[in-house]
């Protein structure tokens, strides 16, 4: 039997929802403390002020980076194409993280800045060791966080054959870059 959300946690997925549905303004801490259904004091507990629950966030989205890395660097198709395969928005926890944290980024917020900084670095580093060019390394990330932004805002067809034909053509770029 799954354990019910501990206080902290409902706490974390409340900001994360106010954030990706009403924006980082509405995420306020009596906000988030409605939504996840704890009271204000329940929320100080865990979170004495608003940047704690912007860093705990923070720190969730580093964990689900890092998973996601050894996933890219273990893969059998190497760094690159797993990174492009995988560039497509999908409602994982990772991209609601990342969707979270870019709102942050958008507002000002520096931790947010230099985590996700952190992150596309240790990607751009796994994909440079797979293909072994830093200028390739370089185009394939722009071409997957590309392909990522436009997938997150809808702006891909909406059939999965067209989106999986987008994907296919920068996998042949990518074999071009790399003959």
């Amino acid at each position: 039997m799954p354990r019910k959300p501990l206080a902290r946690d409902k706490l974390l997925e409340a900001f994360e929802r106010i954030v990706l549905t009403d924006g980082e303004r509405a995420a306020t801490l009596d906000a988030v403390a409605a939504v996840a259904g704890v009271s204000k004091g329940g929320l100080l507990y865990h979170f004495p002020h608003r940047q704690a629950l912007v860093d705990a966030m923070l720190v969730n989205l580093e964990s689900l980076a890092t998973e996601d890395l050894e996933r890219l660097t273990a893969s059998p198709r190497g760094a690159a194409r797993e990174f492009l395969a995988t560039s497509l928005y999908e409602d994982s926890a990772l991209d609601r993280a990342l969707i979270v944290a870019s709102r942050l980024i958008q507002a000002g917020d520096d931790a947010a800045r230099a985590a996700y900084a952190r992150i596309e670095k240790n990607w751009l580093a796994a994909v440079l060791e797979d293909v072994g060019d830093p200028v390739v390394a370089t185009a394939v990330v722009c071409m997957g966080d590309g392909l990522y932004q436009q997938a997150s805002m809808g702006l891909l067809p909406e059939s999965s054959a067209e989106k999986q034909k987008t994907l296919e053509q920068l996998m042949a770029a990518l074999e071009r870059l790399t003959a």
